[in-house]
């Protein structure tokens, strides 16, 4: 180890914070860490209602264009087989 890294210590000890006057020492440290842990706690928490919020109304989409599918499927079965043989067939080509 070298003088420089000797002489500061990234990870100080109680004994050492103890000895630095000014700075609020572990107490101030402590509680800067919670402020921070609690203002991320609530955007996690926002964050959550909003994908939540999202999801739903992804899941209520899906569910009514699932169903629009399905009526288009049972009035026109022919067509509806000759769209996915024309989508596969496209693929197939592109993927070659």
């Amino acid at each position: 180890m070298n003088a420089d890294t000797a002489s500061t210590n990234p990870f100080p000890t109680s004994a050492e914070q103890s000895g630095t006057s000014g700075s609020g020492g572990l107490n101030g440290d402590a509680n800067r860490v919670r402020r921070i842990a609690q203002s991320l706690h609530e955007a996690v928490d926002t964050l959550e209602q909003k994908i939540g919020e999202g999801g739903e109304r992804m899941m209520g989409l899906q569910e009514e264009y699932g169903n629009m599918a399905r009526e288009q499927v049972r009035s026109n079965p022919l067509a509806a087989l000759g769209v996915a043989f024309a989508a596969g067939f496209i693929i197939a080509k592109i993927l070659r």
